[in-house]
């Protein structure tokens, strides 16, 4: 099976937003390519089955080859872009496969995030957490997807950082590198946003309560559900999902 990759620019058809500042160097141009190319395929701005141009990121950059190929290499071993020898570099599309058990990891590391912070929230750290949550509303409001998934992350990295494990959410990141892909997709969806404010609401509510057993339930029903909707997902998007094991 072919390797992956990835990359960060704009297609031919959107400005390099990061060609602002100055060139940069060639030590740390590898990590920012990886970095800019990352957050684009995670956020589906770069679709499943597009082709990336290592040319294309190179000249956007003003580097070499080099540094493009490293991070490219990387995003493969990651297994957001499929390296097709002497065909092209293609975005990856959502492993069907690997979404289960990425998500059980998720929900029995943050179950016990969850279930910390309720133990040892302060008052201020309580505040800090509803104003991510009103956030979330707004943006609900505002019919803002973008900022939705922005808030989301921060509501669920405090929690870690109020646990006193934020290095756990950084592991998280890594494990649901796929399930954020497939999550984008479930957005749109009639009431899904809705349902997902409502679910923080009761994490919430058991985080301020210092009820670490309710936290702990409510935070896995909150995750639960991204199991129970793979499949309704990939029907309503089967272009982005890749079904082999």
């Amino acid at each position: 099976m072919p390797a992956r990759a990835t990359k960060k620019t704009e297609p031919a058809h959107r400005p390099a937003a990061h060609r602002r500042g100055s060139r940069p160097r060639t030590a740390t141009a590898a990590s920012k390519i990886y970095s800019d190319l990352r957050a684009e395929l995670v956020s589906l701005q770069r679709r499943p089955g597009e082709v990336i141009s290592e040319a294309e990121i190179a000249l956007g950059y003003g580097v070499s080859r080099t540094p493009v190929r490293e991070a490219i290499l990387k995003l493969s071993d990651e297994g957001l872009l499929d390296i097709f020898p002497q065909s092209g570099i293609y975005v990856a599309r959502i492993p069907v496969a690997a979404l289960p058990e990425a998500i059980i990891i998720r929900k029995a590391l943050e179950a016990t995030t969850a279930q910390l912070a309720a133990e040892r929230a302060t008052f201020s750290q309580i505040l800090v957490l509803h104003s991510i949550l009103e956030r979330q509303r707004e943006a609900n409001a505002a019919a803002d997807r973008g900022a939705f998934h922005q808030s989301d992350e921060m509501f669920h990295a405090t929690i870690a950082e109020v646990a006193g494990y934020p290095g756990i959410w950084t592991l998280i990141q890594q494990v649901k590198v796929h399930v954020d892909r497939y999550r984008l997709l479930t957005l749109p969806q009639q009431g899904r946003i809705a349902r997902t404010i409502a679910e923080h609401e009761a994490i919430l509510r058991a985080i301020e309560a210092h009820d670490p057993a309710a936290a702990r339930i409510a935070l896995e029903i909150h995750l639960e559900s991204l199991l129970t909707h793979i499949s309704a997902t990939q029907s309503l998007n089967p272009e982005f999902f890749d079904e082999r094991s």
